[in-house]
């Protein structure tokens, strides 16, 4: 009887440390989620609003992360993508974040923040001929800051299938650039 009642404690203890600490998952994971959501929808309170969707959204669903399948930063930004899709789904708009780029000219003296900007639009322009599949690898790796092998890991591609893709899409990106 004393094995029946120690196993269920242990059980418990184990289920109970797998509970991540959620004010230092906020701290830790909001950079990443903010700048995905900001990478794929441009500067403005949907980012505010999808950042804090997702959050909620993990929150609820906390009882299926399972730490054996993925890190807890690859499954809070597969429910990122999951909330991105949704949002575009229902607004049937897309805003790529590269024009976001311009948000960041605060410092700078006119003339950059104006060549910071047009370069933004440019490379926005650019992003638009990207397939779908491409421009959310590299909101993934450039907005999210995800290694290879976490992006492969949500989305379900091969680790060397990222790294394909994201290359071509760099080159893609590179080839009209003038200047460089």
């Amino acid at each position: 009887m004393a094995i029946e009642g120690a196993v269920p404690r242990r059980l418990m203890g184990w289920m109970a440390a797998a509970e991540p600490d959620w004010d230092a998952v906020y701290a830790e994971h909001l950079p990443r989620v903010y700048n995905f959501f900001r990478y794929r929808c441009g500067p403005g309170a949907d980012v505010e609003e999808l950042t804090a969707r997702t959050f909620e959204k993990a929150w609820r669903a906390r009882h299926r992360y399972r730490r054996d399948l993925a890190a807890f930063g690859t499954w809070l930004l597969s429910i990122a993508r999951n909330v991105a899709i949704d949002h575009f789904r229902a607004n049937r708009a897309y805003l790529p974040l590269e024009v976001a780029a311009g948000v960041e000219a605060g410092g700078r003296s006119p003339e950059g923040a104006a060549v910071l900007q047009s370069d933004a639009a440019r490379l926005a322009a650019l992003l638009e001929r990207l397939p779908e599949r491409d421009r959310e690898l590299l909101a993934l790796k450039f907005g999210a800051g995800m290694t290879n092998r976490a992006i492969a890991a949500a989305t379900g591609l091969s680790e060397s299938n990222v790294g394909t893709i994201l290359s071509r899409a760099v080159q893609t990106l590179r080839r009209p650039w003038p200047g460089d």
